[in-house]
């Protein structure tokens, strides 16, 4: 198994935190196959063992928010996975975000609780060049992880370029990025791809934090597929929210959030290509149910949409198919339908003879197998997966370069692989709006027509 994630070019850009054997290994070749991760290796955070590297490993947050430091709408916390995984050699250096009162308040929080050495010693700033100019040579960062809202990041603008900025300031240091890549206008698409091509071109260690990619289950349906060396035929997805537990007024808008399955949509779309492959974007098509249709109403939204203009309200169900450039066909819909809090989400792969369900990935992953010679399903449960932890528990390890094992797991994610699930959202949303746009010309022209004598 490689030790680099394909999608990387080229050679990881030398730090000075590196070894010259390090280096070395980075500049080997990368497997032509999609990476995975035996699932055996993928172990619950209360039963993983903290890195065996010496001394500090300093870390720099862009962002304060829920991603970074948990909430109770959802199992994400970055600092959380890092403190088990680093332990008492966890020293954030800094917290980048505006909303400095914020920052303040979670760092205050983190202060007074056992991992208090990890933090007692970070500074918060509104910018990363405000960073730049005050710290010392002591304080530069092993990782930078990322969880900036999308909006401000994945483009070449200023203010919208984070990633590279720190490739600037920070050359050959590792970075963690959210997903989805960006969520800014389809013209600015090519852009994101820009930003890969300098990140691959840097050499730079880059994990995007698809994590679904690294749940025990995922990656035993990979394992499945390679050791019978089987040829996906159909993906099939399907991902319904629970509306009714959806508050934030801009989830709701398309000119603030991309809508739903450029923001919510994505990891499906991801997983689809993890098995699928490459998408023909040209085959995608795609329909949806819009909010002024008879089918498309709600009855428990908590936030007042008539504040929303028309054009930025979003579809309750889109549905999707194209070709892989295997020839397979992947599907996709997304509804917005259900109430209550939990979510319904299924994935099925299917291959000659065998048929692949992965259901609710999010909470307690289920994975249910047909082989062949039998028609019974297997079931299998994964109890204390926490993908959140090995996606950067994989990270850390690639940076660390724990015994210069060559079967240290793969980074499951690159940068311009997300770029290419974000190019595969909008295809989606484009595609579905388009047919809208046709179906509104059509009873337009039906309207008007003139009525028969």
């Amino acid at each position: 198994m490689s030790r680099r994630p394909s999608g990387l070019s080229g050679s990881r850009r030398p730090s000075v935190l590196d070894s010259p054997s390090s280096i070395s290994r980075r500049q080997s070749s990368t497997s032509s196959r999609r990476p995975s991760i035996d699932p055996s290796k993928l172990v619950p955070m209360d039963r993983a063992s903290q890195v065996s590297g010496t001394g500090d490993f300093n870390v720099l947050f862009i962002g304060a928010g829920n991603i970074m430091f948990g909430s109770d709408e959802g199992p994400w916390n970055h600092s959380f996975r890092l403190e088990h995984k680093l332990g008492p050699r966890l020293k954030v250096v800094a917290i980048i975000d505006p909303a400095i009162e914020r920052a303040t308040a979670v760092l205050q929080k983190k202060c007074e609780t056992f991992v208090r050495s990890a933090y007692e010693n970070t500074r918060v700033y509104k910018t990363l060049e405000d960073f730049v100019r005050s710290m010392n040579k002591n304080q530069t960062p092993r990782a930078v992880i990322v969880g900036s809202p999308p909006m401000f990041r994945g483009t070449l603008q200023p203010g919208r370029d984070i990633e590279l900025q720190i490739l600037k300031y920070f050359p050959g240091v590792a970075l963690f990025i959210e997903k989805p890549a960006a969520t800014g206008p389809a013209s600015e698409i090519p852009e994101a791809f820009a930003v890969a091509k300098k990140i691959n071109e840097s050499g730079t260690i880059c994990s995007v934090g698809y994590m679904l990619r690294y749940l025990k289950a995922v990656q035993m349906m990979k394992q499945i597929i390679e050791e019978n060396n089987l040829t996906v035929m159909a993906t099939i997805a399907r991902y319904a929210c629970a509306y009714e537990a959806i508050a934030k007024p801009d989830w709701w808008n398309k000119s603030k959030s991309a809508g739903p399955i450029v923001e919510q949509g994505t990891h499906f779309c991801d997983l689809s290509r993890y098995f699928g492959g490459e998408v023909d974007m040209e085959t995608v098509s795609a329909h949806s149910l819009e909010w002024d249709e008879t089918a498309g109403q709600l009855s428990k939204m908590q936030i007042d949409e008539s504040k929303i203009s028309p054009e930025n309200r979003i579809p309750r169900v889109t549905a999707a198919t194209w070709k892989y450039e295997s020839g397979a066909v992947g599907s996709f819909t997304h509804l917005v339908a259900l109430q209550g809090h939990n979510y319904s989400c299924e994935l099925e792969v299917y291959a000659d003879g065998y048929q692949l369900k992965l259901v609710n990935p999010y909470v307690q992953p289920v994975l249910y197998i047909r082989r062949p010679g039998s028609d019974l399903e297997e079931m299998h449960t994964f109890p204390d997966d926490d993908p959140f932890f090995s996606e950067i528990s994989v990270l850390i390890d690639n940076i660390e370069d724990i015994e210069e094992d060559p079967e240290t797991a793969q980074i499951l994610s690159s940068f311009e692989d997300a770029c290419k699930t974000y190019e595969l959202t909008w295809a989606i949303q484009l595609a579905a709006e388009r047919n809208r746009q046709l179906k509104k010309e059509k009873a337009a022209a039906a309207a008007s027509a003139p009525v028969p004598a």
